[in-house]
Order: structure tokens, then C-alpha cells, then sequence
């Protein structure tokens, strides 16, 4: 189908800014695949993230129900005109928040940044009846609140009959054997993670593409697109988000092998089954429950309820919070070409601000595991020098 040079260069903006998106969700949620494999040493930081990247790349070609639900189910594209630059500006809220949980170590929700950046943008652009509220409900907030809460009850059973198992078994035998299940556990995490992840930005994409007319409503993702979120949010992944690896390994709970081979198995058996019904829930959400209830499972073990409840604050904040932004980016975008670059410019502005402060409480690989305690992390902050 025929578009104008405008057009055109907005088709083009979405997909990079997409892919974009992409990478930032593969660099905030390396977490929810390695945090505990590397909080318990059953795998070096640097190999946990190589193991993620690939992992995540070839999740994202098992599965497009995710996808099928954005591209053909959130959004009313059959019946108000859907701009390129409304998803445009709903990824830029996407991206601010995300890159704003990751400066100050916040296991926050990538897709939540999404969906709310994405239905704010849509509100302002198209009117509220854009966004199929029942579809928002259904495949996406309600699957919010249950999912982590069955991964951890499924972790905290699991680490209950797991320590009954192996009670009378010498416990660096138990060590040992549960560090080469945490490797295994991790890896199918990574794996489940590109089932449902990666499929959110493929079926923006396509939803971008269905809106300029390219593809027909309700239509999959393209080969192309599918390779591309593959590698962005494998190469996110490879990256190491290392202030949200902190939080979740160390920060909420000390974890010992058999917890961290519990929370794992819980966190991948839930994204999976979900990914296979298109319910595109929030992974982090599923595998901070999982860490939670691996932590009440074991006697003895503490959760650092602080830490706990500013990442619920979080939750319950990112939806309107991107949306807030994504609804801004809109008011200007939809003002034509000039407004959109405008955004562009904006968005890059915000995105070198940040990196720049993360720079004052750097965290990488060699000092991931150095706190016990951890508390968020603020950009005042200082620790170890290192680079981020």
C-alpha cells in the first residue's frame, strides 16, 4: 500500500522506537530469569546473561498468541483511526518509565509501561473508544493480580516439600545438586520470558502496520518483525540489568539454592502456561511472587517487606504513570511530523539524563552480589565504582 514521505518516516520512528522499547525490556527484566541464579553463585553474572540473551531470542519464535492479543484485541483499530504516532508516543512513556525504574533499581512492570503508555496515547489521540476496555481487564489486569500470587504460593509449596525432601541429606550435597537445577531453571525462565515479552513489542509493531494498512486487522506477526524483537530483546538481555539484578536476588530475600531452584520453577511453569492462552502478563510481577514465596517458605528466612512494598507501589503506579507521559507525547505527536520529531527529541533528551545519573552508583557484574541488605537504589546514592 501506498504512504507518503510522512507516513513513512512515522512508520519508520515506531519501529526503532519499538525496538527500542525492546532492548530496555531485555535489560530491566534480565532479572526475572538470573537474579537468583546469581544471588546463589549457581551462575556467574556474566555467563547468567550471555545464557538469557540466546534464550530470550529463541523464545520469541515459539509463541504469537501475546502478539495476536495487542495487535488484535487492546486497541478498537476497526473502529476509530489509529495513528502510527499514537503507538509511537504510547512506546516514549514506555521507555521514560522503564529507564526511570531501572536508574533507581526498581523491578518494575515493562509490559504494564507498555500497555499504559500505549492506552494513554490512544485516549488522547482516538478517545476512550480506542482502547477495548474489556480485553485491558481481561488479558491484562486481571492476570496482574493473580499471576504472581500463584507463583508464589506454587514457590513457597515447593520450597516447603523441597527442604522436607532433602531435610536428612548433607547440606552441601543439597547445595551442590540444586545449583545444577537452578541452571536449568533459569534457562527456562529466560526462555518463557521471549514467549511472552518479546511478543508485546512484535505486536506493536504490527499494529502499527495494520493501522498504515500494510497487514489486515487481527493478522500475525511478520517474520521479519519476530527476528527483529528477537535479537533487541536478546541483546537487552545480554546487557545486564544489574541494578534490578541486585534488587530482586538480594534485596528481598536471602536465597539459598533449593529457594532460588523453587522460584525459578514456579516463575516458568506460570509465564508459560500463560504465554500459551495469550494473557500477556507482567514477568517480573510473576517471578517477584515467586521470591516472595520462596522466602516465607523456608523457617527462618525474612522478606524485606520495605523493599517489597515499594515494588507494589510501583506495580500499581507504572500503568497510569506511562500512561500520564504516553498521553503527552500524544498531545504533541498528532500535531504532525514537527511534533513527533519533537517527542523524538524529547524522549533522547530524558534517556542521556538518566544514563548520566546512573553513572554516579554504578552496579555491574563485579559488584552485583556485594550488599546483603539492599535497599533501593536512589542516583545519590554510592557504592563500588564500576561502570554501569
Amino acid at each position: 500500500m501506498y504512504m507518503d514521505i510522512a507516513t513513512l518516516v512515522v512508520v519508520g520512528l515506531v519501529i526503532v522506537t519499538a525496538l527500542t522499547f525492546d532492548f530496555t525490556n531485555g535489560f530491566h527484566d534480565t532479572a526475572n530469569a538470573m537474579a537468583t541464579s546469581i544471588a546463589t553463585g549457581a551462575l556467574k553474572p556474566k555467563t547468567a546473561v550471555i545464557a538469557a540473551g540466546i534464550l530470550n531470542l529463541v523464545g520469541a519464535f515459539l509463541s504469537t498468541e501475546v502478539a495476536k492479543t495487542i495487535s488484535g484485541g487492546i486497541i478498537n483499530e476497526s473502529q476509530v483511526a489509529i495513528g502510527p504516532e499514537f503507538i509511537f508516543a504510547g512506546l516514549v512513556g514506555a521507555i521514560v518509565w522503564n529507564l526511570i525504574t531501572w536508574l533507581v533499581g526498581l523491578p518494575s512492570s515493562s509490559s504494564h509501561a507498555m500497555f499504559g503508555g500505549l492506552v494513554g496515547a490512544v485516549i488522547v489521540g482516538a478517545g476512550v473508544e480506542g482502547v477495548n476496555f474489556g480485553m485491558v481487564i481481561t488479558k491484562v489486569l486481571i492476570p496482574a493480580l493473580i499471576s504472581p500470587i500463584v507463583a508464589g504460593l506454587a514457590a513457597f509449596l515447593s520450597v516447603k516439600l523441597i527442604l522436607r525432601i532433602v531435610r536428612s541429606i548433607n547440606e552441601k550435597t543439597v547445595d551442590s545438586g540444586f545449583r545444577h537445577g537452578q541452571t536449568v531453571t533459569a534457562c527456562l525462565v529466560a526462555l518463557s520470558h521471549g514467549t511472552n515479552d518479546a511478543q508485546k513489542t512484535m505486536g506493536l509493531i504490527t499494529l502499527t502496520l495494520v493501522a498504515v494498512g500494510v497487514q489486515p486487522s487481527g493478522s500475525s506477526p511478520a517474520l521479519w518483525v519476530v527476528a527483529l524483537c528477537g535479537l533487541a530483546i536478546a541483546l537487552g538481555t545480554y546487557t545486564g540489568g544489574w541494578r534490578v539484578i541486585r534488587t530482586l536476588g538480594k534485596g528481598l530475600t536471602e536465597i539459598s539454592t533449593p529457594q532460588g531452584f523453587a522460584a525459578e520453577a514456579a516463575s516458568a511453569t506460570t509465564i508459560l502456561v500463560s504465554s500459551h492462552l495469550g494473557f500477556a502478563l507482567s514477568t517480573t510481577q510473576v517471578c517477584s511472587g515467586s521470591i516472595i514465596g520462596s522466602g516465607l517458605g523456608k523457617k527462618g528466612a525474612k522478606v524485606n517487606w520495605s523493599v517489597a512494598v515499594r515494588m507494589a507501589v510501583a506495580w500499581l503506579v507504572t500503568f497510569p504513570a506511562a500512561g500520564l507521559v504516553g498521553a503527552a507525547a500524544c498531545a504533541l505527536a498528532k500535531t504532525g511530523i514537527g511534533g513527533t520529531i519533537a517527542v523524538a527529541g524529547i524522549a533522547i533528551a530524558i534517556a542521556l539524563i538518566i544514563v548520566h545519573l546512573s553513572h554516579r552508583n554504578p552496579i555491574n557484574a563485579a559488584n552485583v552480589n556485594d550488599q546483603k541488605d539492599v535497599k533501593i537504589n536512589t542516583p545519590a546514592a554510592t557504592t563500588t565504582p564500576a561502570a554501569a
